[in-house]
């Protein structure tokens, strides 16, 4: 497949939310987007797939300097792409968010784990992927750092950086007010199996209560279809769900192998997102298993 050919794929495949809104929700990873406005353009996360990545970052220039690149959050789907960024505007990071960037102390190697996808889902990107000590070396971590929240002003936009974590330390959750339109990241999974691991579900409950008050109408998760403010309510049922059945077999004094075991949702909350269905035994057990660990650590007994 030539480089034409996977532009336009990736031109075919970026879902036009707003006039000025524009994101992709059927690739393997997260669900990369930007935003145009007068003074150029802002992407938020970038594909995890290198010719994908390539492709949308000439997708976005077409619109305008890349003034912004913003991660959502620091799991590899959000950020491996960073690295065909390089020299596409500043990259604005939470500080919880940049201090465990590609973490290669991480339980899942995030370079190791992006790679799994290249065989199956972007052959052709294995020409464009550096060596390891190469990409960690250069790979375009953060020029704008920062703890609380943050605004950007870009030309006739806003882009309000809110933190909202629970789904990872340094999640953000990106407003844009003219556009009536926030980006979750993986604080909203639309329509198909959410990952806990090492989440804080309480946390992450008061995140979707803090995105709920905005005034928009367009929700962009960071898994799934594009959805409105309706859909944090499916979101907030699948945490309280999970914690409330792992919570119950530590009542009735289960072990973490029993509640593995029996505590599943794979027959309940959809598929696993794009190109990863081999991963639902590792979603539901390490949901159960990282929640046991939590609920047993805590002492609690119930869910909240």
């Amino acid at each position: 497949m030539g480089e034409t050919t996977v532009m336009a794929q990736m031109v075919s495949m970026m879902e036009r939310v707003t006039p000025n809104v524009f994101t992709t929700t059927t690739l393997r990873g997260c669900n990369p987007s930007f935003v145009t406005t007068s003074d150029g353009v802002v992407v938020i996360d970038t594909p995890q797939l290198p010719t994908r990545a390539v492709a949308m970052r000439k997708e976005a220039e077409s619109h305008g300097r890349i003034r912004y690149l913003i991660n959502t959050e620091n799991h590899v789907d959000h950020i491996f792409g960073n690295w065909w960024f390089r020299g596409a505007g500043e990259v604005v990071n939470h500080r919880a968010l940049y201090d465990i960037f590609m973490d290669p102390k991480a339980a899942l190697d995030p370079f190791d784990y992006a790679l799994e996808a290249i065989p199956t889902d972007d052959p052709e990107g294995a020409a464009l992927i550096p060596d390891r000590d190469d990409y960690y070396q250069n790979l375009p971590r953060g020029t704008v750092v920062f703890t609380g929240d943050l605004t950007l002003k870009v030309g006739d936009h806003t882009f309000d950086c809110l933190w909202t974590p629970g789904h990872t330390p340094g999640q953000l959750a990106v407003h844009v007010p003219e556009e009536r339109t926030v980006f979750t990241g993986d604080t909203i999974f639309s329509g198909c199996q959410t990952w806990l691991m090492t989440s804080n579900v309480d946390q992450w409950i008061e995140a979707l209560e803090r995105i709920r008050q905005l005034d928009v109408d367009h929700v962009v998760p960071g898994h799934g279809p594009v959805v409105t403010l309706d859909y944090l309510h499916t979101q907030r049922q699948v945490l309280l769900q999970w914690k409330g059945a792992v919570a119950e077999a530590v009542a009735k004094g289960w072990s973490r192998e029993e509640t593995i075991a029996k505590v599943r949702f794979d027959d309940k909350f959809g598929p696993v997102d794009v190109g990863q269905a081999y991963m639902m035994d590792h979603i539901q057990n390490n949901n159960a298993g990282s929640l046991w660990d939590k609920l047993t650590a805590t002492g609690y007994a119930k869910g909240r």
